[in-house]
């Protein structure tokens, strides 16, 4: 038996499956090392009565996830894995690697996630090339779901939202100044608390003011990251994996188009194409 893993901040995404048999399909909490140590993986492991029930039946484990972007932090998730499952071969990578070969299988492209957090990188159909990009929600992340987080509440604190966009807000959080900002600073993770303002942005996607906001993100994403990219690599296609990229694939086809950019694909979750790519190989 197989596991599959793919993790955001947010939630990760397991498929459980045994010779091309999907054996459970569930959701944890993100499994993040910039935020999660090996203890506290190892108890939200133990809390799922999927993988305690399957653990000693499971002999391979394909992890990727948001965060295990170096040897350091691959090690935290490695460490948590292998004392749960005590007889699985473990394997932990970024999630941008996982986009990749969900995406582009073989065939080597600019591949791009764009859900809670945002990042890009060249793949040359077996390898994620190394670059400096993917800084965290702080220093980067453009037009990511916690990119948007941060322009709604900023905009709502400094009293610049049109007033039907400010009334709607009020109306579903009632978040005053002092909470918003604790929340922010002084609470773990704010990353999760920014990018959960995605779904206020896919109620009101059609709204214009919206729109200009989403539409700036995925300016600022092809302008930091794609375009940079796609000069060293003139002739690759673009593919994107997310929940922002896929929630709002009109908004990223007209930025992609104005930068004359061509997308192959976008999918939302890479989590299928990854079971179907590793139960080939088992």
């Amino acid at each position: 038996m197989i596991a599959v893993v793919y993790s955001g901040s947010n939630y990760a995404d397991w498929r459980l499956a045994d010779k091309d048999r999907v054996i459970a399909t569930f959701k944890t909490s993100g499994i993040n090392p910039y935020f999660n140590d090996e203890k506290h993986i190892i108890q939200l492991l133990s809390k799922n009565i999927n993988l305690i029930h399957h653990a000693e039946e499971i002999k391979r484990i394909y992890f990727f996830g948001a965060g295990a972007s170096s040897p350091e932090l691959k090690v935290i998730v490695q460490g948590a894995l292998s004392k749960f499952f005590k007889f699985g071969k473990v394997t932990v990578e970024h999630d941008i690697a996982a986009a990749a070969i969900a995406c582009c299988k073989n065939a080597p492209g600019i591949i791009s996630i764009v859900g809670s957090g945002s990042n890009a990188a060249w793949y040359d159909g077996k390898k994620v090339k190394p670059n400096n990009y993917g800084l965290g929600y702080i220093l980067a992340d453009e037009g990511s779901g916690n990119w948007l987080g941060r322009q709604l509440i900023r905009a709502y604190m400094n009293e610049t939202l049109p007033d039907n966009i400010n009334k709607k807000f009020i109306q579903r959080y009632e978040l005053d100044r002092k909470t918003l900002l604790e929340k922010v600073y002084r609470q773990k993770q704010p990353a999760l608390f920014l990018s959960s303002f995605t779904e206020f942005f896919i109620d009101n996607k059609e709204d214009l003011y919206i729109k200009n906001i989403i539409k700036t993100g995925f300016d600022k994403l092809v302008k930091t990251y794609l375009l940079p990219l796609h000069d060293e690599h003139p002739e690759a296609l673009l593919y994107f994996a997310g929940s922002v990229a896929a929630g709002f694939q009109n908004q990223l086809y007209e930025a992609t188009a104005d930068a004359n950019l061509k997308i192959a694909n976008i999918i939302k979750e890479p989590i299928n194409n990854l079971l179907t790519y590793y139960s080939s190989k088992n």
